[in-house]
Order: C-alpha cells, then sequence, then structure tokens
C-alpha cells in the first residue's frame, strides 16, 4: 500500500494532522479515536497496536474541554467525583476483555451499542419530558446513571472510539443539566476513562511511539480548537452535531466490523 510506504516525515505529518481532526472530533462528541485508528491502520501499524496507541494519543484532547467547562465543572464536583468509582472499576473491566476475552464477539455488538446511544441521545428531550414525574435525585435514576457509567467504562477500556456518544446518552436521560453542562461533564469522565487504560496500555508497551507522539501534540491543539468552537454553538446545534456524529460512526463501525 502506498500510503504505508511514505518517508518518515510525511507519516509524522499524517499523524499530526489526524490528531487535530481527532481531538477537534472528541471535544464535540466524541469519536476522536475513529479518525486516529483508520489512520494508523493506513499506514501500516497492526490493528491491536494501533488500538491502544490510538487511546494513549487521544488523552491530552479532554484537557482543553475540562478548562473551558471548568466552570460547570466546578459547581457539579460532587456528582463528578462521585462517578470515578465506576469510571475505574468499568474501564479495568473493559481493557481485561481486550486483552484476556474474545475480541471478534464484543467488536461485532460495538455498532449496536454506538447505534442505540446515538438513538437515546436524540430523543433524550422527549424521554425526560415522559420522565417529568420522577425526580432526578429518585434513587431509580441515580442507580441508572451509575451503572450506565460503569458500562460505558467497559466499552471505553476496551475500544474508547464512540465513548463520548455512550457517555452523552447515559447523562441526557439521567441528569437534569442543559447539554453544555453535560458536555463539560462528559469530557471529564472520557478524560479519566481514557486516562486509565492509557496508562494500562503504557504499562503493557507495544505502543507505536512515532504515531502516539504526533498524536499527543495534535490533538491538544485539536481538542483546544473543538472546545472554542463547541461553546459558540447553541445546544440545539450541538445536539445535531452529536447526532450526525454518531450515525456516522456507526455506518463506519457496522461496514467494518
Amino acid at each position: 500500500m502506498i500510503i504505508a510506504s511514505l518517508a518518515l516525515g510525511w507519516r509524522l505529518a499524517i499523524f499530526a494532522a489526524a490528531g487535530v481532526a481527532g481531538g477537534a472530533s472528541n471535544a464535540i462528541a466524541g469519536g476522536g479515536t475513529f479518525i486516529t485508528f483508520p489512520t494508523m491502520l493506513a499506514l501500516g501499524i497492526p490493528a491491536l497496536q494501533a488500538n491502544v496507541s490510538a487511546t494513549v494519543g487521544i488523552v491530552p484532547s479532554f484537557i482543553g474541554g475540562v478548562r473551558g467547562f471548568r466552570e460547570e465543572l466546578i459547581v457539579r464536583r460532587t456528582l463528578v467525583r462521585a462517578m470515578i468509582a465506576p469510571c475505574l472499576a468499568g474501564t479495568f473491566v473493559g481493557c481485561g476483555l481486550l486483552f484476556w476475552g474474545s475480541p471478534r464477539t464484543f467488536r461485532v455488538i460495538v455498532p449496536f451499542l454506538i447505534g442505540i446511544a446515538t438513538l437515546v441521545f436524540a430523543l433524550a428531550p422527549l424521554i425526560t419530558r415522559r420522565l417529568t414525574t420522577l425526580d432526578h435525585e429518585h434513587p431509580v435514576r441515580r442507580r441508572a446513571l451509575f451503572t450506565g457509567i460503569f458500562l460505558a467504562s467497559v466499552y471505553g477500556g476496551y475500544f474508547g472510539a464512540g465513548l463520548g456518544i455512550v457517555l452523552l446518552s447515559v447523562m441526557a436521560i439521567t441528569l437534569p443539566y442543559n447539554v453544555h453542562t453535560i458536555q463539560g461533564i462528559r469530557m471529564t469522565i472520557s478524560m479519566v476513562i481514557t486516562s486509565v487504560a492509557a496508562v494500562i496500555f503504557i504499562v503493557r508497551g507495544h505502543l507505536a511511539l512515532d504515531a502516539v507522539y504526533m498524536l499527543l501534540v495534535g490533538t491538544i491543539v485539536g481538542g483546544w480548537l473543538g472546545t472554542l468552537l463547541l461553546r459558540r454553538l447553541s445546544p440545539g446545534v450541538v445536539r445535531i452535531l452529536v447526532v450526525t456524529i454518531g450515525t456516522v460512526t456507526t455506518i463506519h463501525l457496522a461496514l467494518t466490523t
């Protein structure tokens, strides 16, 4: 394949560009790994190595988002802290599935997970109106939130692409906040999940280091740019972008798994 035989300088430039695009996508709705992962495959990096390298390289994309929504996060810090435990537990389970489970079985259901999550997020306003008689502090909603966060973390530890869509769908029907506040919480939880998975992958080794270094730089820039754009968009436009990215991600996964 011609692209896999490019000179090192061109390969590094492509990795950096993929990082910028992936970081921007992650800041808006998640799915940045679906830019960085295929890029590494096209440049000849084996699938498992590309998967773990993409996870490590995408971590900085969340930094700009967390800083951009720090005012909303300060107000909700107690809730965010309560989500950490299910995040950690789910991420460890997901990483275990990746390295010791049956990857093929899990990969087959990934498109359905992202598709369902996208549909739930799209219908969230209708669903929440139906649930107006159920207080947001009701134990059922709290259990649904933490169970959903755990399951999303399992997915994130295994195959993080589309993690943002899954988290947004969970939060949209269990939390009483506007879409911008939910985005801030989503970015924080995504950063925790991805960072924990990245540490595990670094310890295990087998990273494509040239790609990782360039992705780290590119995703910092892309995450910052994406957050600037997100803060300037209306909630309705943000919802349309999330649903669009989720739909494209679902179709992409269905055609490639």
